[in-house]
């Protein structure tokens, strides 16, 4: 097998990255009214000392409403990004690993109890919960009540929202944005045709269902400074059903490129509850965007394995790797990879005696 690629360098735009593992965003549910917590402090922190290449900050919401759970992050205002700020410069005073957001809109996935809780749904006007929106009256589970469909108003208060917040996280100190339109929530629901039922521009057609992601990511794209690349987390199959293709994810691709995105993060599954497990059928997916994209694309990985991780970027399969469970479970996982791999990571001065 060629030598190790995993802690090569790579460029996302302007920003650079010193190697191709990639913490990926993971919610933590412990946000208060949208505001960082010392838990984010604590999980962030860690993970900052890791060696990793990219700390991504989890799915955060842009609007109060688009909240997956009460406890989720938010950027819909000052407050949560003054408490985002904080959090960060107190991370940068330790550890100088890039940080990117994931901006999200939960539509019909929202208004759930945390997992420890069970995710139950939260009905709205318990105190607690909220009435969903989506493209199209269509619940996500069958037994609930339909999402309310959301009208032009609603679409430019949403795509202001993610412009909007994707300022608060550079002033925040964020290095780099992406744009969740995958796994299920809001954006992807407006990508496939198992979701989006609209017969007005919106729907209807691949161009019309790709028309709102993509007028969301031209504000974002113009709402910030050239220098932080804005991705984008690429849904490659909807999880059950025939809603969304290969062929739809690499047209997708090729658009939002021509719009300067700067990476892809391709993942699968989330939009309809039956979703199976993460399979080959993923990485195909993976390898289609490659070859169709001149920018990085980076696949999702659990395997704890080093050789294996590695081999995704030597075959040629992507161009970097995320890591979530993996990380949480073994938050050295990079200084280990790295000895196996006869690489090197930064370590902090205070452990290197140890």
């Amino acid at each position: 097998m060629p030598c190790s690629q995993l802690f090569a360098p790579l460029r996302l735009g302007a920003l650079e990255l010193v190697n191709r593992l990639i913490i990926g965003p993971m919610c933590q549910y412990s946000a208060d009214n949208g505001c960082m917590s010392d838990w984010h402090l604590i999980h962030l922190g860690h993970l900052a000392l890791s060696g990793a290449g990219l700390l991504f900050i989890e799915a955060t919401a842009v609007l109060s409403e688009g909240r997956i759970s009460p406890g989720d992050l938010g950027l819909w205002n000052d407050q949560g990004k003054y408490a985002m700020s904080l959090t960060i410069e107190s991370i940068r005073r330790w550890s100088d690993m890039p940080i990117a957001i994931e901006l999200n809109h939960a539509g019909r996935r929202g208004s759930v109890d945390a997992p420890w809780n069970g995710s139950g749904l939260l009905a709205a006007g318990s105190g607690r919960g909220w009435r969903t929106t989506a493209p199209s009256p269509v619940p996500y589970i069958a037994h609930q009540a339909a999402p309310r469909t959301l009208d032009r108003a609603d679409l430019r208060q949403i795509r202001d929202g993610f412009a909007s917040a994707a300022v608060r996280a550079v002033r925040a100190g964020v290095d780099s944005i992406q744009i969740q339109a995958a796994e299920g929530f809001l954006l992807h629901q407006f990508l496939s045709s198992q979701s989006n039922r609209r017969g007005d521009p919106y729907g209807g057609s691949l161009q019309n269902r790709m028309r709102f992601p993509l007028e969301v990511f031209e504000a974002v794209r113009d709402a910030v400074p050239a220098q932080h690349p804005v991705t984008v987390r690429l849904p490659a199959f909807d999880g059950a059903g025939n809603g969304w293709s290969i062929e739809q994810a690499v047209g997708l691709a090729m658009r939002l490129e021509t719009r300067g995105c700067s990476a892809f993060h391709v993942t699968a599954g989330g939009l309809v509850p039956e979703s199976p497990p993460r399979s080959r059928r993923e990485l195909a997916v993976v390898r289609a965007v490659k070859r169709a994209v001149n920018v990085p694309v980076i696949a999702d990985s659990l395997d704890h394995d080093y050789d294996r991780v590695d081999a995704v970027i030597v075959k040629g399969h992507a161009d970097a790797v995320a890591l979530t469970r993996t990380i949480v479970q073994s938050p050295r996982w990079p200084w280990h990879a790295a000895h196996s791999l006869h690489a090197r990571v930064d370590k902090p001065v205070q452990y290197r005696h140890v």
